[in-house]
This record gives C-alpha cells, structure tokens and sequence, in this order.
C-alpha cells in the first residue's frame, strides 16, 4: 500500500483549513495510507482542528510565526513518513477522487510533479472565473510551472531538488517547480480538480493581495535560470503605472503630444493581456471584467515588485 504525507501549512484562516481538511477526510483512500502534517504559525489549533484527530493521522506542527510559507513545507516534510508528498494550501477543497487520479497522473504521464486543475465554486464572481481560465490555461498537457497550492509528488524528488526555497516570501512555487523540471515533466490534469476557497472574489481585496504577492518578484529570478518567456511576467505590469507616471510629468511640463504617447504605451499591454485572457476564457468572462483585472493587476504588482526590494510586505494568512 502506497503511503502519502499531506503538508499544510497554515495561518489564519480556520474556517477554510477546516473545509481543506473535511475534504481530505472524504478522499478515496482504499489504496494508500494517508497522514496530514499541519504547520500552523497560529498559537494554538482550535477545538474544530483537534477534533479531526479522530477522523485522520493529523499531526500539527507549530512554526513561527515570521517565517515563510517554504520554511513551513519544508518543516512538515521533515516529519513526513510517506512515500508520496501532496503539498496544499490551508483553502483547498479536493475532489473525491483526486488522491487516486494524482497517483495515476504520476505513474501514467512520465511526470515527476503532478497537479489538478482548478473548478469555480458554485457561485463564482467574475474575478474568481477570471483566476480558474487563467489557472486553466493549459491543461491535460506538460507544463513548465505549478501552483505550489495543489502538488503532487514523491519524496525522493521533493529531496532531489533541495526543498522550497526559504528565502522567498512568495513565488516559492516558480523557484520550486523550475527545480523540479529539470528532472522531468510537470503534469497538469482535468481528470480531477478542486475549488480554491479562498480564491481572489473582490478586486479591492485582490488589490492589497497581490502588492504582497508581488515583493518576490526580483527575488525569485535570482540563482536560476529564467526562460525568455517568464520575462514579461516580471516587466510587463511596470509599463501601464510608469507610462501613466510619464504622462502626468510631461502633462504638467506642457508635452502634451508626448504625454499622449505615454498614455498609448501605458494603455498597450492591458488591452493586450485582456484580449487574450477574453480569448481564452471564451464565455467564461466579459471583456469589461477581463479589462478591470488587468486594471487592478499591472499597478499592484508594480507596487509589489519595487516595495519588495526594500522591505517585506506582512500577510496576516497564507494566499
């Protein structure tokens, strides 16, 4: 029988671990023997938490509480008896099948990392529609990254590659699964999925989220290797705050011709990117909400990206 260690970290948020964790109890498990390690960097598990010691081999862990989501992970693998590592975040509702379709991905698909693809919750708002199609992008096909809230592998790889790297606060997961395509494919499936939770809802809130999960950004490209295709990723969200910026400047200098032109310029990539997420979103999302993301996304991770080269950015839960 196959043995899998489930780590979570976790911080905030009870309610939605509790949901993650019912989903665990309610896997199909008839093949494996299953363990959860949570990481908690809260003081104290609840009453709701402990009770699922009676459903599950649930150990908790307790880090502090300044240290990052890697340190986490890394922690409760250290703890880990099993064979097979599944990695999720404190917010992630697993299909039924989904522990037997991991391992069958694993097995099947020449894959060393393995994920499920990501359903809306009943009653998705448009912004968490627009996370699914871009989260969907590709699937039932190799990928060159996973999202570190939804991972399968073996042990022997996750120790391969050394780990989660401990100095980022975020994008841990780029740096995690480049790591681990160098040692093989990395496999995105629809043969089973599961709800984000704790999914972006609102832009306001999305807003503040993605400042903090933008302050890794520079961090992240350090001691590897970054394919040609990454790079706009980093640079792109930088052009519509600066072109504004410009603008204003040469506005009030009295340029207005090229005042004009840095407006263009600023106004460029959202409406590329908008285009395309509509285009691959089909019906899923309107073209005003496809706009509105990018909107909301280009600035805040500009603010994330240069905040994150002087000083940390606090998060009060793990997103």
């Amino acid at each position: 029988m196959a043995s899998v260690s489930f780590v979570i970290p976790h911080k905030g948020r009870d309610d939605m671990l509790i949901q993650t964790l019912d989903s665990i109890v309610a896997l199909d498990k008839k093949s494996c023997d299953v363990e959860v390690i949570l990481v908690s960097q809260n003081e104290r598990a609840s009453e709701a938490t402990l009770a699922f010691q009676a459903k599950i081999n649930l150990r908790i862990l307790y880090n502090k509480d300044d240290t990052t989501i890697s340190t986490s992970r890394n922690m409760g693998v250290r703890q880990a008896s099993g064979e097979y590592l599944a990695f999720l975040d404190a917010d992630i509702q697993l299909a039924p099948n989904w522990l037997e379709e991991m391992r069958y991905c694993l097995s099947h698909h020449n894959a060393v990392l393995v994920s499920a693809m990501q359903k809306d919750s009943k009653t998705a708002p448009p912004l968490e529609r627009i996370r699914t199609v871009l989260s969907n992008a590709v699937i039932d096909d190799y990928v060159t990254f996973l999202p570190g809230r939804n991972l399968f592998l073996s042990k022997q790889v996750f120790e391969q590659v050394g780990g989660f790297p401990e100095h980022l606060i975020t994008c841990e997961d780029y740096y995690f699964t480049e790591r681990v395509a160098a040692i093989g494919n990395l496999f995105y499936t629809s043969r089973t999925h599961y709800v984000h939770i704790g999914e972006d809802k609102a832009f306001r809130p999305m807003f503040k989220k993605e400042i903090w999960r933008g302050q890794s950004n520079l961090a992240s490209i350090s001691g590897r290797n970054v394919p040609l295709r990454e790079w706009p990723s980093f640079f792109v969200p930088m052009v519509p705050p600066t072109g504004v910026l410009m603008a204003i400047i040469l506005l009030i200098l009295g340029f207005s011709g090229m005042a004009t032109a840095c407006l263009i310029v600023a106004i460029l990539p959202i409406l590329a990117y908008a285009f395309r997420l509509k285009r691959i979103g089909k019906n899923q999302v309107s073209l005003k909400h496809c706009l509105g993301f990018y909107l909301v996304y280009f600035p805040a991770r500009a603010i994330g990206t240069i905040a994150g080269m002087f000083s940390g950015i606090s998060t009060s839960s793990h997103k």
